[in-house]
């Protein structure tokens, strides 16, 4: 059964919460983080983006960058930008776009459980990826950013948010630039807290990574590391707990992540489009944008055309929780065969385009003349990523996009308690 605990978080004041609060440091580069953070120096970009207090070109992985990093961290405690709680609290995330909202329990998440396979994983870590956030842990002691769980629901676990959420006022509630509203609220009630830990221990057998696979990593890890230096650790210290944001998986929803090649593999796209019939039926054509609307249903945009088309039985199977994904389906009969591409996480041929970033991006970037040719899958559902994570598979490279992304500076975990 899942373990969480409450914890002393450190979070900024109302009045700074919406200037303290970034995207997480994953989903931009350096140049966009130093736009993002340009004229805003409560940006906790500062701390999980350091590279950008220095002349654009610097290694963002160097030991400047990492120190810089803490320097910028200790300033904000020490002029009150972040703050931390008397109490160790449970919080309440929300996150609204398009109209609807997700709700999740903000706790400490065990590195025992990461260990044991108590929290279930469905996409491989870089090592390289990994090093780098540990640094980041290591030399701020603490969790700067959330991780993205998912849980089997509870009802009563919804009833006791919902109930949370309807008659206390939320700590923090506001718009960022994107159009995505955020709410905050503070659980200070030790008898929920309590009921709260006792519903993970006795109701939820297995929790989720739904994104954030290498800060997860990162922060066993650590947690590892810190054990090795207290040997006389007895478990219950904050650097066996990590920072997580637990969501119902009846709340969630995937989008689609999309695939753009740069080149044909030496075929004519007329070469090509024959190559294609051989596994796939086109269904539709068209000089607007065509959307996937059922699982093993694609859209192509090649030579300024959209092609509908379904994949033929016995190019998938619906038995197996990797086979029946379009990701493979795509990769077992385009992507490796026809165009050559065996390594889907290093090759330069490939990229991966969010669904959030819409269709039209995918068209963008074929008629800029830099791709060839793109690909619009349907999405994953949260069943089949359950159903892979309970049966010990791992997804194939970038089948899950998650939206809303979680703002990171709401509140962090600090591993000194």
């Amino acid at each position: 059964m899942a373990k969480i605990k409450p914890f002393k978080g450190i979070r900024p004041p109302k009045d700074l919460v919406e200037k303290v609060a970034s995207l997480p440091y994953d989903v931009m580069n350096s140049d966009e983080a130093r736009q993002m953070a340009e004229g805003n120096p409560y940006s906790l970009l500062h701390i999980t983006r350091a590279e950008i207090d220095f002349e654009p070109g610097v290694d963002e992985h160097s030991e400047a960058v990492y120190q810089k990093s803490r320097e910028n961290f200790d300033r904000f405690r020490k002029e009150g930008i972040l703050r931390q709680d008397p109490e160790e609290y449970y919080y309440i995330y929300g996150q609204t776009m398009d109209g609807r909202t997700q709700y999740g329990i903000v706790a400490g998440a065990s590195v025992d459980d990461y260990l044991n396979g108590i929290i279930k994983k469905h996409e491989l870590t870089r090592p390289d990826k990994e090093q780098d956030r540990m640094i980041n842990i290591r030399v701020n002691n603490a969790n700067i950013e959330p991780v993205f769980f998912a849980f089997p629901k509870v009802e009563e676990l919804d009833k006791i948010m919902n109930d949370i959420i309807k008659n206390k006022d939320a700590e923090y509630d506001f718009v960022s630039e994107d159009g995505i509203g955020h709410h905050f609220w503070v659980i200070n009630d030790k008898s929920t807290i309590d009921r709260i830990t006792k519903i993970f221990k006795e109701d939820i057998p297995f929790t989720y990574v739904a994104d954030g696979h290498h800060r997860t990593a990162a922060a066993a890890l650590v947690g590892l590391e810190k054990r090795k230096e207290n040997p006389d650790y007895t478990g219950e210290e904050e650097f066996n707990y990590f920072l997580t944001v637990h969501f119902p998986d009846d709340q969630l929803a995937i989008m689609d992540y999309n695939r753009t090649v740069k080149d044909l593999n030496g075929l004519t796209e007329d070469e090509f489009l024959e190559k294609i019939k051989e596994k796939f039926d086109i269904i539709k054509e068209s000089g607007e944008i065509l959307k996937p609307a059922k699982l093993h249903e694609f859209s192509m945009y090649l030579g300024g055309k959209w092609y509908l088309m379904t994949a033929k039985k016995g190019t998938y199977d619906d038995n197996d929780p990797i086979g029946v994904l379009d990701v493979t389906v795509l990769t077992n009969n385009v992507l490796e065969p026809v165009l050559g591409i065996k390594d889907l996480r290093r090759s330069k041929r490939i990229d991966f385009i969010g669904g959030i970033r819409g269709l039209g991006e995918l068209q963008k970037r074929v008629d800029s003349g830099d791709w060839k040719v793109a690909f619009a899958l349907y999405p994953v559902s949260m069943k089949q990523l359950i159903d892979i994570a309970d049966s010990g598979n791992i997804m194939p490279p970038k089948t899950t996009w998650f939206e809303p992304k979680l703002r990171s500076g709401l509140v962090i975990h600090s591993l000194e308690g």
